[in-house]
């Protein structure tokens, strides 16, 4: 097959304890998946069915890259989130297996514009300029089922210089990670590759250029990013 101009790079994210990646082929992220966050935003924290979002493949960030400060806002936060990695094809899946699909578990932060995103919230518009931005999904590597089995509870934690921002537990996730896998099936196929970041607990905040990002989840891993300067060019 030839094409007309290059392809794009493969995305990818590391896996703990192997040399070998994982392949990404989209993200889906969850939104208001924690009761506490969903009031911070001003929404009731009602278990109503999930809705979804979704961030390019080419959002991934290495874990310990430098970010620079995106263009276009002035209120740049930061969402600490369990992500799972779908390892299998898989179309109306029943909530039992669910589990089978998953390759593996990971830590990462949805990095938000959240003015803009606030902005098209209000105006019933998409939220893609607030969440599917360049470098908006650093990813911490996928640590394997066969290594950590599939975590039901945890600490989830997020720091800016030392000061933790936000801390809880993925027990409290309003809708679980086989609840998710099953009802985003529901839609649409899913297929291996597939990036799903569950949804963030409170206390999301502003950054700055300079602030150091750490995270993790119990029994999972860490993750950690510098927030750089705007680039110019």
């Amino acid at each position: 097959m030839r094409f007309v101009i290059a392809p794009p790079l493969i995305s990818s994210i590391a896996v703990a304890g192997s040399t070998e990646r994982f392949p990404v082929r989209r993200i889906i992220c969850v939104g208001r998946n924690y009761e506490a966050h969903a009031r911070e935003m001003g929404r009731d924290p009602t278990r109503e069915a999930p809705f979804f979002f979704t961030k390019p493949a080419d959002t991934v960030v290495e874990n310990k890259a430098t970010v620079p400060y995106p263009p276009d806002t002035k209120n740049f936060h930061h969402e600490i989130e369990l992500v799972v990695a779908i390892g299998r094809d898989g179309f109306n899946i029943a909530l039992a297996r669910a589990c089978d699909y998953i390759y593996g578990y990971s830590v990462g932060i949805d990095l938000t514009r959240r003015d803009l995103q606030l902005q098209a919230r209000e105006q019933g518009r998409p939220w893609d300029w607030g969440k599917a931005f360049d470098q908006s999904a650093p990813i911490a590597p996928i640590e394997p089922v066969s290594r950590i089995g599939h975590p039901k509870k945890g600490r989830i934690w997020l720091s800016i210089n030392g000061a933790i921002r936000q801390d809880a537990d993925i027990a409290d996730l309003i809708w679980s990670v086989p609840e998710i896998v099953t009802i985003a099936s529901q839609s649409i196929r899913l297929k291996a590759g597939d990036i799903i970041m569950t949804g963030t607990p409170a206390g999301v905040g502003a950054m700055t250029p300079g602030d150091h990002v750490e995270g993790g989840i119990d029994g999972i891993g860490t993750i950690e990013i510098t927030i750089g300067e705007p680039e110019k060019t």
